[in-house]
């Protein structure tokens, strides 16, 4: 588990580590490489999408799927929820690009029955992905760690400015927020007003921005999980 006294020296191996490219995840739809960062003696797997391996989309502008990838690791951060694996932009072999930790899961847990249960972990990644607006919760996409923590990957398409949720982390629906889960929401408002706010705004629209930070007032405002919206589909697919 990625912790406050290993995330630094994760994060600097990330960014200045030799970056190899050993392995392919072949059930991407995007270039999604296995890669290993040296430091010295230490080795560090990773997750490697250059922005060239980026199949276009019509709902997103081209070539920004990594920047999303790293904003949404400045969100989890900034509401201290540690669900997204720290991850960096930067050049590799192929070009510039996301660089994200590889999580190794516990292989025990079937996800198929995971992501139905009333966990925190898992109730932390349905609040983050309103706030992300996250358009591609997929079940495939929940890391279990063998001490109970839970991340989440694959944050590629994600900020529109347009409601796009789509997840299949419902169970809370219409479940009022909880006084931390509030106090997180205020700290996130508050750190976009910061450094954190610029830096996300160098990655995502000025639109998109703004959509985030009305995202943010509406849950403190309402005070509850949203419902699915009418207009989009609710889940993703294929829902693995």
């Amino acid at each position: 588990m990625v912790t406050a006294d290993n995330r630094d020296e994760i994060l600097a191996a990330l960014g200045y580590g030799d970056l190899k490219v050993t392995g392919r995840l072949v059930d991407a739809s995007n270039a999604t490489l296995f890669g290993e960062i040296s430091v010295g003696d230490k080795l560090f797997n990773c997750i490697y999408k250059p922005v060239t391996g980026e199949r276009p989309l019509w709902d997103f502008p081209d070539g920004t799927l990594a920047n999303r990838e790293y904003a949404a690791y400045l969100v989890s951060e900034a509401m201290q929820l540690n669900c997204v694996p720290p991850t960096l932009l930067r050049e590799g072999p192929f070009g510039f690009g996301m660089v994200q930790l590889w999580i190794d899961i516990d292989e025990e847990e079937d996800l198929s029955e995971l992501f139905r249960k009333d966990l925190i972990g898992l109730r932390n990644l349905a609040l983050f992905d309103i706030v992300i607006n996250n358009t591609d919760r997929k079940i495939g996409h929940l890391l279990p760690t063998s001490d109970g923590h839970i991340y989440g990957c694959d944050h590629g398409v994600t900020f529109h400015s347009e409601d796009k949720l789509r997840t299949v982390l419902w169970q809370w629906e219409q479940s009022p927020l909880l006084d931390t889960e509030l106090n997180t929401l205020k700290l996130l408002k508050t750190e976009l007003e910061g450094k954190t706010g610029d830096e996300i705004q160098e990655l995502i629209t000025a639109d998109e921005f703004a959509a985030l930070k009305v995202r943010i007032s509406h849950l403190l405002n309402k005070k509850v999980f949203p419902s699915p919206s009418p207009d989009w589909p609710a889940v993703p697919w294929p829902p693995f």
